[in-house]
């Protein structure tokens, strides 16, 4: 057989093309998400009303029973929001929020002011003394009063159990002249229409990012409006407040709708046109970054804030939005990987060719945009420092894999002979770590975000490894081909989950079959051999 069609010929333009390619990908991704968005323009940056829970910074949190949030904090927070904010809705009287309807008061601001109605009668009884107790001594803050946020929703409370507390607010302050209103998602106002005669107006929340069927950032504005129209004709006379709406700029992509910075500037500069130009009263979802939401509604609960947990401002209401201003740290992280990968196979003869160099320089300098993205990821999505820590190690074990694979790969391309395969067991572990994530996403993924940069370096590694190593024949372990049948089936139903429309969905399917192909490679050559060695024992 002639050089020019060995079978090592004939696969080796493929992993160069694979290499080029993961190379060229990770330097545009970087490159696309650091450009200048044109977005159209607010006439104002003053918003008429924002939700406000002071729970942003370090440590806080509503689930934390004792949690308080100190008079000087809300202090600076309303001085801060006064300036562009006209109101500010609370959801609870407990933490230290009554006094945001005093306080409010010296900055000008109005209230929508939140009574939390939750399982426990005893702390519902609490919050609705306390919430009389403040309408009272404030009347002339209040825009109204909500009693209960999404308790229907939540399961919490039954209609009549809700509809008592909301009465029983509603007569105590009759004489204050406060309206009294109840919030929840749209559909649950249509579900249970007879929350409507116990509430002065009614409050719906619309979140396109967060529908049944998710409504993507272009058609969120019509979707809004179409609710909006929906819910005045099916309580005609009735006033209807948008109690909740607003956009994420970071986490899990549902369908089409992307939670990025990008589509949050877009959908609030929208919208906010969009209510400027009709009679409708509406509440933006909300001031600050609510870091605590994570640990309930994955990565993304954590980013609906216009300012961030520094209380800064996310995005500005004019010009264009840049969705990573430090976008050229993707680059000098592929650059130092390239330079890692190098030094990696500096000693050796067989790495230090022309083609064995340029494997490792594109194969190191893939590896570190993709843990770039993976380091970007865990920015946003870490809680605390165990979750910290575990993700630090995996992205090393994946660097480690990775160079390992990567030299194998440069002396294979390089014209060296085929020595031993990377270790199996290693190989192994990765399929298993890819299985176990799938099927996490499949049974339980509304809140999961695609670990993409992580998984792409082992699937990549291994898929060139499989394709290149052609002189030696071993049929993968039973457990393995299970894994690698199995992991297209589950990242297929991941893909469906989202109806196709979610890009990483299918950036998550192409890892698991290039992870499972590195197995299935294996095991064609193997059955091939086996059967070509009966035929020959036969004859």
């Amino acid at each position: 057989m002639s050089p020019s069609s060995s079978p090592l010929s004939r696969v080796a333009p493929i992993a160069w093309l694979i290499l080029v390619v993961a190379a060229m990908s990770g330097a545009y991704w970087w490159w696309q998400i650091g450009r200048p968005v044109p977005l159209a323009d607010t006439p104002t940056a003053h918003i008429a009303c924002v939700s406000y829970a002071p729970f942003y910074r370090p440590g806080q949190t509503p689930l934390d029973p004792h949690a308080f949030v100190s008079p000087a904090q809300i202090d600076a927070d309303l001085r801060a929001l006064s300036e562009r904010f006209d109101c500010v809705r609370t959801y609870s009287q407990g933490f230290g929020l009554s006094a945001v309807p005093s306080i409010a008061q010296r900055y000008g601001m109005k209230v929508l002011m939140g009574v939390w109605i939750g399982r426990d009668p005893v702390a519902n009884q609490r919050e609705v003394q306390m919430g009389i107790a403040t309408a009272k001594a404030y009347p002339e803050v209040l825009r109204g009063v909500i009693v209960g946020n999404e308790v229907l929703l939540r399961g919490e409370q039954s209609p009549t159990a809700l509809a008592g507390y909301i009465t029983q607010v509603r007569n105590a302050i009759h004489d204050t002249h406060v309206p009294v209103t109840y919030a929840d998602v749209w559909e649950f106002w249509l579900h249970y229409p007879q929350m409507a005669d116990v509430v002065d107006y009614i409050t719906i929340h619309i979140l396109p990012y967060w529908e049944d069927e998710p409504v993507e950032p272009k058609d969120a504005l019509k979707h809004v409006a179409e609710v909006y129209g929906r819910m005045k004709t099916q309580f005609p006379g009735r006033s209807v407040m948008i109690g909740e709406t607003g956009w994420p700029s970071h986490g899990k992509q549902r369908r089409a709708a992307a939670a990025s910075l990008v589509n949050e500037a877009r959908y609030l500069r929208e919208f906010l046109r969009y209510a400027g130009s009709v009679d409708m009263p509406y509440n933006v979802i909300e001031a600050f970054d609510q870091p605590w939401k994570r640990e309930q509604e994955g990565t993304v609960g954590g980013y609906w804030g216009i300012f961030d947990v520094n209380a800064h401002p996310k995005f500005s209401m004019q010009g264009p939005v840049v969705e990573e201003p430090r976008w050229l740290l993707g680059w000098w992280a592929g650059a130092a990987g390239a330079v890692l990968f190098l030094l990696a196979a500096w000693w050796r003869a067989e790495w230090r060719g022309v083609r064995s160099r340029v494997t490792l320089l594109l194969a190191g300098f893939a590896s570190g945009a993709a843990l770039a993205w993976q380091f970007r990821q865990m920015w946003y999505a870490s809680r605390n420092q165990l979750e910290w820590v575990f993700a630090g190690v995996m992205c090393l074990l994946a660097l480690g894999t990775a160079i390992a694979l990567a030299r194998w790969i440069a002396a294979r391309l390089g014209g060296a002979p085929s020595t031993h395969a990377p270790d199996r067991r290693v190989h192994f572990a990765w399929l298993f770590a890819l299985t176990f994530y799938g099927l996490l996403l499949v049974f339980d993924g509304r809140y999961r975000d695609f670990p993409l940069g992580l998984f792409w370096l082992p699937a990549a590694g291994y898929l060139l490894v499989a394709l290149l190593d052609t002189d030696r024949v071993a049929m993968p372990s039973v457990e393995q081909r299970f894994m690698a049948c199995l992991l297209p089936l589950l990242a297929a139903v991941v893909v469906a989950q989202d109806v196709g429309l979610s890009p990483p969905a299918w950036l998550w399917l192409g890892v698991n079959l290039a992870l499972s192909g590195s197995v299935l490679i294996a095991w064609r050559r193997a059955a091939r051999l086996q059967a070509y060695q009966a035929q020959a024992a036969y004859q």
